[in-house]
């Protein structure tokens, strides 16, 4: 082939990239869409000389340049509740919040319980998408916790994991199943863990808050129970099963000493809940209210909770941060804590309130960029592939200002779900610009003129 190549160099930025053990000052060329290199400076190089005037540019001076982030959980609520998300407004929001590559749950309408429905999901991510989407399938069909999915079908459509996401798999035995027809299959089971004869009706955290307003808590045993059950299980089929959404002192416990036993497990924690208490249930600011945009399943703990889960991500029990993105049309909020939906739209607001942690010197900004980039895809198997600035991939790239102050305001949102506890809060973090498959996919509208220039593509 003869045909000119496509350049683009980010130059002068700090480039860290946790999988290559890389934290320096440097530059990206990046040449039809995949990374040629990353690190040292180049732009001064005499070979680099010809290209100069055929690249775009972008000047990362004073900014971090890492891999894009890899989220392992979140709801596009395509098909079958677009009211709420699409794939195109939900990998917006995802590009907006710095997200190359996300994984969606299975819990649409129709369920991707078949193969079939795999396909035709990856019809609609192929035309609308604006990041790799990468579909998680059923365990069970229907996600009713009856029977089994054709496991071996999703996995031939190209799923990347098995959930019933939004409902536990009740049954000890189907589990049991499922996790050896998925060790068979290579691919991890996502587990939902929650005990629902112990949380039924729950709609905060069973606590102090519960205790004082009389609402109806979901204890941390809920969780607990069936995290004890699935590492049981993990142990019994050699399995690899990865625990969604971990909310608990006592979980983060049961998941280091399941990894001290040679267990095949890895954990994940959300932004809400590495940040937020059950005290974010009480909206201070309206007469002591209740604040619907804090309700989510599990609900926000306690400190001890969150110290927990801090440590947890420090001492390597808990793998990865995922946002459990769950965007809800307004109407799902606006009305009482009973009856509103669980879940927080989480894509936009997900770095800037972890690097609250950075700031209070909770956790070092390289371990948090790990947390993002290449551990989660570690988790899904695609270390090398996804969340590193390796040589040769494709070029997945997210451009941060740890020091940008902004205040979120959900009428800025890409996303169609408005419903975040965030709203009005000031945060200090911003991504600056995601590039996806070597194309700009997102440039933030209060970068200075000056440190580009590339035409803006802004989404």
């Amino acid at each position: 082939m003869n045909r000119e190549a496509t350049f683009l160099l980010i130059y002068g930025g700090r480039i860290i990239d946790p999988s290559q053990g890389i934290d320096q000052v440097g530059d990206i060329l990046i040449v039809e869409g995949s990374i040629a290199q990353a690190g040292s400076p180049i732009i001064q190089r005499p070979s680099f000389s010809a290209m100069l005037g055929k690249a775009q540019q972008l000047d990362a001076t004073g900014l971090v340049v890492c891999p894009g982030f890899v989220d392992l959980h979140c709801h596009l609520r395509e098909p079958g509740f677009e009211d709420k998300e699409t794939i195109a407004t939900g990998t917006k929001a995802a590009a907006t919040g710095g997200f190359t590559t996300v994984c969606c749950m299975a819990n649409t309408e129709p369920p991707l319980d078949t193969a079939a429905a795999i396909d035709q999901m990856r019809q609609r991510i192929d035309k609308d998408s604006l990041v790799a989407v990468l579909p998680v399938g059923c365990v069970t069909k229907g996600r009713k916790g009856k029977e089994l999915t054709v496991m071996a079908g999703l996995a031939e459509a190209g799923v990347i994991a098995f959930s019933d996401d939004g409902d536990p798999v009740a049954s000890s035995q189907i589990m049991r199943h499922a996790m050896s027809y998925s060790r068979s299959l290579g691919l991890p089971v996502i587990d939902h863990c929650e005990d629902k004869a112990l949380s039924g009706g729950g709609i905060i955290n069973e606590g102090r808050i519960s205790t004082e307003t009389g609402l109806k808590g979901i204890p941390a045993a809920a969780e607990e129970v069936m995290v004890a059950r699935d590492l049981i299980l993990a142990k019994m089929t050699e399995a690899r099963v990865h625990i969604a959404h971990v909310s608990t002192k006592g979980s983060v416990e049961l998941i280091r000493r399941a990894k001290e036993e040679g267990i095949s497990v890895t954990a994940e924690a959300t932004p809400h809940h590495l940040t937020l208490t059950e005290e974010s249930i009480i909206d201070e600011a309206r007469n002591k209210s209740f604040d619907t945009n804090a309700k989510v399943n599990p609900p926000l703990r306690t400190e001890a909770d969150i110290e927990a889960l801090i440590k947890g991500l420090g001492n390597g029990v808990i793998d990865a941060i995922a946002t459990d993105h769950a965007p809800h049309a307004v109407g799902d909020k606006s009305c009482d804590l009973k009856s509103a939906a669980f879940g927080i739209s989480g894509f936009e607001t997900a770095f800037g309130c972890l690097m609250g942690l950075v700031h209070q010197g909770e956790i070092s900004l390289v371990r948090l960029l790990s947390k993002l980039t290449c551990e989660p895809a570690k988790v899904i198997g695609r270390e090398g592939e996804l969340g590193t600035l390796k040589a040769g991939v494709l070029a997945n790239v997210t451009i941060l200002d740890p020091d940008r102050e902004w205040i979120v305001n959900t009428r800025d949102f890409a996303s169609k779900g408005k419903n975040t506890p965030y709203d009005g809060v000031k945060l200090r973090g911003k991504v600056m610009a995601t590039i996806a498959d070597g194309k700009i996919v997102y440039v933030d509208g209060s970068l200075p003129s000056s440190a580009t220039s590339l035409e803006r593509k802004r989404i």
